[in-house]
């Protein structure tokens, strides 16, 4: 993706496009995983961390990113993929490789429908396999 659509993302959702909010959001959508703040705070060095939290509580609030809770403890975050609100039916399987703790997004494998009992409303789902990614699993 190019650096104005990066900025035409923001401005669609009605975030002004400043130079830390694209550093964050494209970090983000570039990536092949998804980042914990501590990761991303050490690829923008040039950006302190309360920064970039307050960026991706903002980017959160405005359904530009998703966090990821992969049995860590620490949230992890990816651009959502398409031009509308993070949705429900945009939600993917992650995976979550025990030995180099990084997140995979695989935005390809769909969650399932889940129905539930009469009277709960689905806010979100969490759908995540652990194991060994394929590098990891060539070294072990």
């Amino acid at each position: 993706m190019k650096a104005e659509s990066y900025a035409e993302r923001l401005e669609s959702r009605g975030v002004k496009p400043t130079s830390t909010r694209l550093l964050v959001f494209r970090a983000l959508a570039e990536h092949h995983h998804a980042l914990s703040l501590r990761e991303l705070d050490d690829e923008l060095d040039t950006v302190d961390r309360s920064t970039i939290f307050r960026t991706l509580t903002l980017l959160l609030a405005n359904h530009l990113i998703h966090a990821i809770e992969d049995g860590t403890g620490v949230a992890k975050y990816e651009a959502c993929e398409g031009h509308d609100d993070c949705s429900l039916d945009d939600q993917h399987t992650h995976f979550f490789c025990i030995h180099c703790q990084r997140t995979f997004c695989f935005h390809t494998i769909h969650i399932p429908p889940i129905e539930l009992p009469d009277g709960f409303q689905m806010q979100g789902v969490n759908y995540l396999v652990k194991g060994l990614c394929p590098d990891c699993a060539l070294k072990l």
